[in-house]
């Protein structure tokens, strides 16, 4: 089902998007000639960023794959993006049909797809809401319909954090999502950094700004911030690549990506 509170008009195809631009990093279909000049210059920049894209994506399912197999049957996915086959959906209802997933995101764009989002297994449930991560409690008050929160969530930032700008304080916004979750629950983190080519992000950040989105990249201790709290799953904040990585699944070089898993206790 969708929770929607927007109007099809309110797409904008003229200016960048960054799901987007990520959809076509990730050789989708779903972009515009305004995202695929934007994600040119990107590339321009960072040669790797389709890789570094995929490596995101591949440590999302294996993040995925990895709460399911320890029992968390609900997931809260922000900034989920155009839809990329497997979906989070897919990837833990592959584990247990019965897991319920609740999609968010603030491209109206995203919304014209729900329905390939939506196809749950029967005994699960997917749903998709349009909103914001910078109103959490919103987010919050909304997923409450659909999860219960006396039970373990995942909750999943892919990609997401980067977008939000110190001046929203993102680490405030994590510790409200968190707070409420019950014991058990899980946050899923993934973050660009730009400890290894520091030269480029403000040039790669003036192209996100100018489609209305700045980018913000951080350090691993700031990554590592967000899971004050929390207790970090083995490895650890690490580079994507060497998250659990997959031994039957391609070999990728290291990438500028931060992630990580923490449980709450």
């Amino acid at each position: 089902m969708t929770d929607t509170g927007f109007s099809a008009s309110e797409i904008d195809t003229g200016t960048p998007h960054s799901a987007r631009m990520y959809d076509w990093f990730l050789d989708g279909k779903d972009h515009y000639p305004a995202d695929v000049e934007a994600a040119e210059k990107i590339v321009e920049l960072l040669p790797d960023v389709k890789e570094t894209a995929w490596s995101n994506r591949e440590f999302m399912h294996r993040a995925a794959r990895f709460l399911a197999h320890r029992g968390v049957r609900q997931f809260l996915d922000i900034g989920t993006g155009i839809p990329t086959e497997p979906n989070l959906h897919q990837i833990v209802q592959g584990v247990a049909p019965e897991a319920r997933v609740v999609y968010v995101d603030n491209d109206p764009i995203v919304l014209r797809h729900a329905e390939a989002l939506l196809r749950s297994t029967p005994e699960g449930r997917t749903a998709y809401l349009h909103a914001d991560v910078r109103e959490p409690e919103r987010i919050l008050a909304r997923a409450r319909k659909h999860l219960d929160f006396d039970r373990p969530i995942g909750l999943s930032l892919i990609a997401l954090l980067p977008f939000v700008a110190d001046g929203h304080d993102p680490y405030e916004i994590v510790a409200t999502l968190t707070e409420p979750l019950a014991p058990g629950s899980h946050l899923v983190l993934s973050h660009v950094t730009g400890e290894f080519q520091p030269e480029i992000w403000d040039r790669v950040d003036a192209v996100y700004r100018a489609g209305g989105t700045p980018v913000k990249a951080r350090s691993r201790a700031e990554v590592t911030r967000f899971f004050d709290g929390l207790e970090l799953c083995e490895p650890g904040v690490e580079l994507a690549t060497r998250w659990r990585p997959d031994p039957e699944a391609p070999v990728r070089r290291d990438q500028p990506l931060y992630v990580g898993v923490g449980r709450k206790p």
